[in-house]
């Protein structure tokens, strides 16, 4: 990974002395078509506006579209607002059509006009199409950088239409086939086509069961279905069957990467994604709401304990291990929290499930419960009677309310941190709002009144300690 590191930045470096060097633009562009775009599009993290400017100049469309298909949507959109509007609209035709909906947006208004008005007009309705789904559909993400056959043809006819669309698509791994509706009927595997003899039937190399989604579909409810297959491209339909396009293996880890990177913010709290560049303001506007909401609990977390200040008067010595059951809890919460949201990206979970998983999260709470409480009362015990010069009877006394404590406060954090996701998922919200410190605040409250009612009860009722 590291010697991965040292190399691209050399690289970076390479290209930037390129640029500010003195070749000619026809010199300088093969020279830079020794480079990955991604190499590229990484060094122009270091150039300055005349950098740009001089890179757009040289550099033809073709080879322009293929680096900003590795630059953020934001940054490829300030790229192309640089840009003259009519090399700016040929780079944009060259790009992956959802690339292309997702740069434009980024584009202040007048701009993007422009550029949208140069484009050819099959190019320009296909980007409005795309830009016409909302960014949780999957139709957001589409492409029609694909190869698209009738049913009716013979073998020859499929090979002659297959060579015709690859000048312009390079997505030829799966052939699509429509109907004479346009309706989406199955696919071909190109190995299957070439190796076909001419007098074989077309219908006989179609695979009906293809895999697809429709565009409408949320990319949530898509995420699992698409994973499961290994396609290059996976066919999206409109309401009507008829096929709109695909969506790649690169948009789908994309899709993913997306989706994860969502699901972690709010594990963490955020209210969305943050990056390095973004505004102080922007950044606490994200963190506040949870922050709030978690000071609230903190508050009544607080008042419990305040409840129980007479049990920490009369017995000083538990205070010492109230993290130790705090963190325990908190951590099994968010231990069920994560597994129940991984569970919940299944759709089809029935009742039943549901109700299984909630008694497998206190099974494996109970146990790890009962392993670490004993644990704890026998470590404990010696701590306390061998550090603490305390009763032989009082040190295990207390050890043993602790191991119960942590058994207890296991058992019920576990069941806390599976039934909170299943509630915001019941009532139609991202269980991924249940957030790690959010369940970690709310096991707090059931660790302190479990621990201090515990020592209240055995201690001081039963055992009569002071």
């Amino acid at each position: 990974m590291g010697e991965n590191t040292i190399v691209r930045q050399d690289y970076a470096e390479e290209i930037l002395r390129l640029i500010r060097g003195n070749d000619s633009p026809k010199s300088l562009c093969e020279k830079l078509e020794d480079y990955h775009g991604s190499d590229i599009a990484q060094a122009m993290e270091s150039f300055t506006a005349a950098d740009r400017k001089k890179l757009f100049r040289v550099c033809q469309a073709e080879m322009l579209s293929e680096i900003f298909e590795y630059l953020e949507e934001d940054t490829a959109g300030a790229c192309i607002a640089e840009m003259d509007v009519n090399k700016a609209a040929d780079v944009v035709s060259r790009l992956e059509t959802d690339t292309a909906a997702g740069v434009l947006h980024e584009v202040e208004k007048d701009k993007r006009s422009l550029i949208i008005g140069a484009l050819p007009q099959d190019i320009r309705d296909e980007i409005k199409l795309i830009a016409s789904f909302d960014e949780d559909e999957i139709g957001s993400r589409t492409t029609t950088n694909c190869i698209v056959i009738r049913e009716n043809l013979t073998i020859k006819q499929a090979m002659s239409e297959l060579i015709r669309q690859a000048e312009e698509n390079d997505n030829i791994s799966t052939i699509f086939v429509t109907d004479e509706n346009d309706e989406f009927y199955g696919a071909i595997d190109l190995k299957e086509l070439i190796t076909a003899r001419s007098s074989a039937s077309l219908e006989d190399l179609i695979v009906t069961s293809f895999p697809y989604v429709y565009a409408r579909e949320s990319i949530d409810d898509c995420i699992e279905k698409l994973k499961d297959y290994s396609e290059d491209s996976i066919p999206v339909l409109d309401d009507s069957s008829k096929l709109l396009g695909v969506i790649t293996a690169k948009s789908l880890i994309e899709v993913v990467d997306d989706e994860m990177s969502e699901d972690y913010a709010r594990l963490a709290g955020l209210t969305a994604e943050e990056d390095l560049k973004e505004p102080l303001r922007q950044s606490m506007k994200k963190r506040l709401p949870w922050l709030l909401i978690l000071l609230g609990l903190g508050m009544l977390v607080s008042s419990v304990v305040g409840v129980f200040e007479q049990v920490i008067a009369q017995l000083t010595i538990i205070m010492a291990f109230q993290s130790l059951i705090l963190d325990m809890a908190g951590n099994v919460g968010t231990q069920s929290l994560a597994v129940t949201i991984r569970v919940l990206m299944d759709e089809n979970l029935t009742f039943s499930q549901k109700g299984h998983l909630v008694l497998k999260e206190m099974r494996v709470g109970f146990c790890n419960g009962t392993l670490l409480g004993a644990v704890s009362f026998l470590f404990v015990g010696l701590y306390i009677y061998f550090f603490k010069h305390r009763a032989l009877a009082f040190s295990f006394a207390v050890s043993g309310c602790i191991g119960f404590s942590m058994l207890l406060a296991m058992l019920i954090s576990s069941a806390v941190g599976t039934l909170i996701p299943l509630f915001f998922k019941r009532v139609g919200v991202d269980p991924a709002v249940a957030s790690g410190p959010l369940i970690t605040t709310v096991n707090d409250l059931v660790a302190v009144v479990t621990y201090y009612g515990m020592s209240w009860l055995l201690l001081l009722k039963i055992f009569s300690f002071t």
